[in-house]
């Protein structure tokens, strides 16, 4: 007779993982297969890459999912190769081509489109997009050949930088605010040349503070001993690491814990002088390292307000 699959018992991690997503996967499914193979209880990602484009793509575990918010609102930086002279219902290779035109174009050219699309713009978000309508997404009414009126909205390319043209291929890199679509900037370009375009390739290098530098491929994880994996894993505070610090005693934490506001001035403790958010420790104890607590907002009067707070076993 045979015997039932055991299945493993979900541990519950907590850290950051930061995938190079591979090309061919959504980062709902990359999330999928590295919660499995981490064995995690809980994880999230921090905004999705679509699946033609590849790069950064950070997972967080177990308590790490409370902050992945602040990495949705992040500026994010991308490698983008535009296909000019093709243009396609999507806006990337995944698309129909709908549109062919010549491409005689000059880098100067491109050099004096480019400085249109640098700084506050507006972008038309795509019929192609998760945006919902109705309570239904945009990319359901556009694969039933349906085109619905969009409001442009403001986002802003901090950077838009040109790093070599080999018609009919232009290669950018761009740093860009939340909600930016880099497929609508790569089509917007190509309809200031005048020849249309769309995205041949796109990866992310950049999400905020993190880098790709320091990601791993699913391959390299899969190939790990299981007993390995977890070593991967950064911790929690490396999403707050931009934000100043603030370090409690034992008794500051336990009210900060309970949600209780502080009076940093009135009890002595070492804090930024400027408003706005910080990281929260609880102070090293001999042979205990300090440990994170969670993000808080340094209000008028020097108040510590919590934000959101880490579980604690203590």
């Amino acid at each position: 007779m045979n015997q039932p699959i055991k299945k493993k018992t979900r541990l519950p991690i907590n850290g950051v993982l930061l995938l190079d997503k591979p090309v061919g996967w959504s980062s709902n499914d990359a999330l999928i297969k590295v919660k499995r193979l981490m064995n995690a209880i809980k994880a999230g990602h921090t905004g999705t890459l679509d699946p033609f484009a590849t790069g950064l793509l950070p997972l967080c575990f177990g308590e790490a999912t409370k902050f992945s918010a602040d990495l949705l609102d992040a500026d994010k930086t991308y490698q983008t190769v535009v296909h000019l002279g093709v243009t396609t219902n999507t806006g990337d290779t995944e698309g129909e081509v709908i549109a062919t035109h010549e491409v005689s174009i000059s880098e100067q050219e491109i050099h004096a489109v480019l400085e249109k699309f640098r700084g506050d713009i507006l972008q038309v978000p795509p019929m192609y997009s998760a945006l919902k309508r109705d309570g239904k997404p945009l990319y359901e009414y556009a694969r039933e050949g349906i085109s619905l009126e969009r409001e442009a909205r403001p986002v802003t390319i901090h950077l838009l930088e040109f790093v070599r043209y080999e018609a009919p291929y232009l290669t950018l890199n761009v740093r860009c605010s939340k909600g930016t679509y880099i497929r609508v900037l790569g089509e917007d370009i190509g309809n200031a040349l005048g020849c249309g375009a769309h995205l041949n390739a796109l990866r992310r290098t950049h999400v905020g503070h993190l880098v790709l530098e320091n990601s791993v491929t699913l391959d390299q994880i899969i190939a790990m001993p299981e007993e390995q994996r977890h070593a991967l894993l950064a911790p929690v505070d490396a999403l707050l690491s931009s934000f100043p610090e603030v370090i409690l005693d034992e008794e500051l934490a336990r009210r900060f814990l309970q949600g209780q506001r502080i009076s940093l001035a009135k009890e002595a403790v070492d804090h930024p002088t400027e408003l706005g958010r910080v990281r929260v420790y609880r102070a090293a104890l001999g042979d205990v390292p300090r440990q994170l607590l969670g993000s808080a907002q340094i209000q008028e009067f020097s108040v510590l307000a919590p934000e959101r707070l880490i579980s604690t076993s203590n």
